[in-house]
């Protein structure tokens, strides 16, 4: 039997039979886990030792980008954010944030900075400049709490991306939630299902052999499941993003992280 079909087979065993009535909906915050805590011990020294996190890199080059006078006014971000980006410190923690009436996440948050300011056409999603000075931004939030915060204006969002995580899609029918919190802790393909707090994004992943945001992520799942991804920078991929933030809030931020 193919890979693929098995890998198909595992998610309908997965979501049929005894273990669909099994739910941890609503997980407190005590009993809450970071990815990071499943990992084998040689990952979590890889994330936390930056002589071996891979990711590294990017960061460095995100702090070469963030010091590079560019665009037709020859100006960089430290040209408004200071030269070490410690004035970054906890902006990482409370995106997606409503700005000028829309939600942006971080990336695209980076983007219109470089429109507005640097009058320069915005990176590509999953660039590697992108990427890179996402990670060196969120870097400086290392450790921090989330703090996403509902309020008249993102409470619409945050609605939308609640109904994204719970609605079934694709044709396996299955929605963010049956996974992972009806069904984290548990097996799929040999690997823990973890709980999908997003607090290491952007992230490198060793599948990937590269760094990867958190909408690559969120894609792979959709492809998974058989349904159409979200574009990258789109609406409900912010709304969704938020969401996730929010079931995170009050864990601590680990940009970089490292992961299989």
């Amino acid at each position: 039997m193919k890979l693929k079909t098995l890998a198909s087979l595992s998610w309908i065993l997965l979501c049929s039979g005894p273990l669909a009535s099994w739910a941890a909906k609503n997980i407190p915050g005590p009993d809450r886990q970071s990815g990071y805590s499943m990992m084998s011990a040689e990952i979590q020294a890889m994330q936390d030792d930056p002589s071996l996190n891979p990711a590294t890199f990017s960061v460095e080059d995100g702090r070469s980008i963030w010091s590079e006078k560019v665009g037709p006014h020859d100006k960089a971000c430290a040209a408004c954010h200071g030269q070490s980006g410690k004035s970054m410190q906890g902006v990482a923690t409370q995106f997606p944030k409503v700005m000028h009436g829309k939600l942006q996440t971080l990336e695209g948050q980076i983007n219109q900075c470089r429109i507005s300011h640097q009058d320069l056409p915005p990176f590509e999603y999953e660039s590697k400049e992108l990427l890179a000075l996402t990670a060196f931004v969120a870097t400086q939030s290392k450790g921090m709490p989330i703090r996403i915060q509902l309020n008249k204006s993102n409470q619409a969002d945050f609605d939308a991306g609640k109904l994204w995580f719970y609605q079934r899609m694709g044709q396996l029918n299955l929605s963010c939630a049956q996974c992972h919190e009806d069904r984290a802790g548990l097996k799929l393909g040999g690997s823990v299902i973890p709980q999908a707090h997003p607090t290491a994004y952007p992230i490198y992943r060793l599948e990937w052999q590269s760094l990867g945001s958190l909408e690559r992520r969120l894609r792979n799942c959709m492809s998974g499941v058989r349904a159409k991804p979200f574009e990258y920078g789109s609406q409900e991929m912010a709304q969704l993003e938020l969401y996730l933030m929010w079931r995170a809030r009050g864990m601590p931020l680990e940009t970089p992280g490292v992961r299989p």
